[in-house]
């Protein structure tokens, strides 16, 4: 079995940042009800006043003010599966399995017209809140491990903040410039690995910085 993150990894981009801006375009009443919220939060989580997952879980929100949600979402993908990456089509299983932080609900359906599985944050869209914790970091790890999932051939992934997941594989591979090159996972010294925790615990994805 091969696992995928998403974003960044497979699919260029943030595909939950990308819906968002799809729904604004259609639905312009957000730039004003929604946009200058999310622009606070970001600030608050830039100086440590919020956490990853809060301000994840509050930018998130907009899916709870779309009421045309199922109609908009195959529209988007209808538009962007195009952009899933090909060197991942090129090696695509059935059997595969992409865990992803963005929400389950932008997920399933890219996951379902690749024929393939998935495991990604489940959000409540009608209440606007997590129904289990997010699929980050190490929770991906501990997710595979309490499934008892079989052993992971390859895991691909543009963050070290996948770094627990990595782990977990037979073979991990970082995906670089936004989903399009793939590179072996890096030997990580104790000071790296001291600097991946740090940043894993305050909720920031890791990349190694280029050349």
């Amino acid at each position: 079995m091969n696992v995928y993150d998403f974003d960044k990894t497979i699919f260029p981009g943030d595909c939950s940042i990308g819906f968002c801006f799809w729904c604004m375009k259609r639905h312009p009443g957000l730039y004003f009800t929604f946009f200058p919220k999310a622009v606070i939060n970001i600030i608050r989580r830039k100086t440590g006043k919020m956490s990853e997952a809060e301000m994840q879980r509050k930018f998130f929100g907009y899916l709870t003010l779309i009421d045309d949600f199922d109609e908009q979402i195959e529209r988007y993908w209808d538009i962007n599966e195009k952009k899933i990456s090909s060197w991942y089509l090129a090696q695509k299983r059935p059997d595969d399995l992409i865990i992803s932080a963005s929400p389950s609900c932008i997920i399933e359906p890219i996951a379902k017209r690749l024929g393939v599985n998935f495991m990604a944050t489940e959000y409540d869209r009608e209440y606007g809140v997590y129904l289990n914790n997010m699929m980050y970091a190490r929770e991906k790890a501990k997710y595979i491990i309490d499934h008892g999932f079989p052993v992971i051939d390859n895991f691909y992934s543009d963050s070290l903040a996948d770094t627990p997941l990595a782990l977990c594989a037979e073979k991990a591979h970082l995906v670089k410039d936004n989903a399009s090159t793939v590179v072996d996972w890096p030997d990580l010294d104790k000071e790296t690995m001291g600097k991946v925790k740090e940043k894993i615990d305050t909720g920031w994805n890791i990349h190694l910085k280029e050349d």
